[in-house]
């Protein structure tokens, strides 16, 4: 067991060294998957047949050493060198392969649980979403709003609720799934969304907005046009920048992009069923569905709600729209 143990072990790290260092693609729900089952079968193993070994085993040692002390005693021995108590803890350690595996699963399919079916946790590292999520926040994603997904396979298996205009939300990115994005949502199976001239309309209504006081964008060390926009009945903040042109340059081959008009003004598209439109509140600096198409509700995986640390700003925790 221990040198299957150290391969695992070694397989693991060699695994991880490679996705640190790009040389494969990590998936790390499948990797926390396989963790949570590997130490699970060590506890099991651990639970009802190597620890009932060592505590026979202690057992054993103890009425030896018992049955020696009598025959001892017979003979007017009163002392007997040796220590039974440390040997019978040592017998009853836990040896190092265990330590490492059985003695982690309470652990890892705590987090395993926790991240799978309740909250993850994810940081921003882009200002796509500038002014309502800075670079460096750590937000809370909850992962039932939507409907409890199997991890891995992503399978619904509860519905929820839908998502709605106006959400952040965290996707599978649909160009490359292995890579999590967050935007908001836009448009809803059966919307027409059109953002023409910087100005974004659902189903032929202009959505409300209202000037606010420019925003400083520490990062680009520039000021932004800063707006207060009415999705749905959430409002939130959004910027635009007047050095960028209004129509989309370099949309990509997506599907249903027949369902996508492209003009100088900018785009108008249908969302299809089982499909979602995102952008993001930073519209001039975000790569999102008028470039790479829509998202499927496979891709889903949570609901953005909580900003839970900002190392370089603690005024930015808490909820958010």
């Amino acid at each position: 067991m221990q040198a299957l143990t150290s391969f695992v072990l070694a397989a693991f790290c060699a695994y991880v060294g490679a996705w640190y260092f790009g040389a494969v693609e990590g998936n790390f729900a499948l990797l926390l998957f396989l963790a949570t089952v590997v130490t699970g079968v060590y506890w099991l193993a651990e639970r009802f047949y190597f620890l009932p070994q060592r505590q026979q085993a202690a057992a054993a040692l103890e009425a030896q050493a018992l049955k020696r002390n009598e025959e001892l005693g017979k003979l007017g021995i009163a002392r007997v060198d040796g220590d039974v108590a440390q040997a019978k803890k040592n017998i009853l350690a836990q040896p190092w392969w265990l330590d490492w595996t059985a003695g982690l699963f309470p652990v890892i399919i705590g987090v395993f649980i926790l991240r799978s079916f309740l909250f993850e946790p994810f940081k921003i590292p882009s200002g796509s979403m500038i002014p309502t999520l800075l670079v460096g926040d750590l937000i809370l994603v909850n992962k039932f709003h939507y409907g409890i997904r199997l991890p891995v396979l992503n399978t619904k298996l509860t519905q929820g609720t839908p998502p709605a205009r106006g959400d952040v939300m965290v996707f599978r990115y649909p160009p490359k799934p292995s890579l999590d994005y967050i935007k908001r949502v836009v448009g809803v199976p059966g919307d027409e969304v059109a953002y023409l001239n910087k100005r974004l309309s659902i189903n032929g209504k202009p959505l409300e907005t209202n000037a606010l006081p420019e925003f400083f964008d520490e990062d680009a060390m520039r000021y932004f046009k800063q707006f207060e926009e009415g999705l749905g009945d959430k409002k939130h903040r959004l910027l635009n920048d007047d050095a960028r042109p209004a129509f989309v340059p370099g949309a990509d081959e997506f599907e249903f992009k027949a369902n996508c008009r492209y003009s100088v003004e900018g785009v108008v598209c249908k969302v299809p069923e089982g499909h979602y439109f995102m952008m993001g509140d930073n519209r001039d600096n975000s790569l999102d569905s008028r470039y790479w198409g829509f998202v499927p509700d496979k891709n889903i995986v949570g609901r953005a709600f909580f900003v839970w640390m900002n190392f370089g700003n603690l005024k930015r925790i808490g909820s958010f729209n």
